[in-house]
């Protein structure tokens, strides 16, 4: 996997960069966005290169878990993925991101989102489904940003409700 955009490359995370991956997960205003209950934080650099290897193994076109690269000074700003999402009925799809607050507000989410849309359109997903916490506006708003359109609340996935847009490989190509 390798993305390009203007500012952003999308690729595997290496090794090297477990200071960085654990610098964001284990972060309170991070992780509190990140699945159902307590937040679990990130603790060592052990943890960060067994996640690395995680998202290795999870490889699985077009799915996966990839670093967003700055271009500009090689610096990590977060992580986005293509996942099936659990207790999933008919193998659905989400995409989700999450970034350092160093980079938050400078339009990385959502550039990144748009790439891996496409990306997960062109490896022949149908439909791509991002959810959230009902009170992440954040992330919410990049949602709306890259043109996904608004379920509204659902309770399917998660334990927790979550917020629900959902864009159909028809849309994306109407869009682009």
């Amino acid at each position: 996997m390798h993305l390009e955009t203007e500012r952003l490359l999308i690729r595997p995370w290496r090794h090297d960069e477990a200071p960085r991956m654990l610098d964001i997960q284990s972060r309170m205003e991070v992780m509190q966005w990140l699945g159902d209950g307590e937040p679990v934080l990130m603790k060592t650099l052990d943890e960060a290169r067994a996640r690395i290897d995680k998202y290795a193994a999870k490889d699985d076109p077009p799915r996966g878990q990839w670093a967003i690269e700055r271009v500009e000074d090689g610096v990590v700003v977060g992580t986005t993925a293509l996942l099936t999402l659990p207790n999933d009925e008919h193998g659905e799809v989400e995409i989700g991101w999450h970034l350092h607050p160093d980079s938050w507000g400078r339009g990385y989410a959502s550039e990144a989102a748009r790439a891996v849309l496409g990306h997960g359109f062109a490896g022949g997903l149908p439909e791509i489904i991002a959810v959230s916490h009902t009170n992440n506006d954040p992330s919410i708003a990049v949602m709306r940003r890259i043109g996904m359109t608004d379920h509204g609340v659902v309770h399917t996935w998660y334990e927790e409700p979550s917020r629900c847009f959902v864009m159909t490989a028809e849309e994306w190509a109407a869009q682009h």
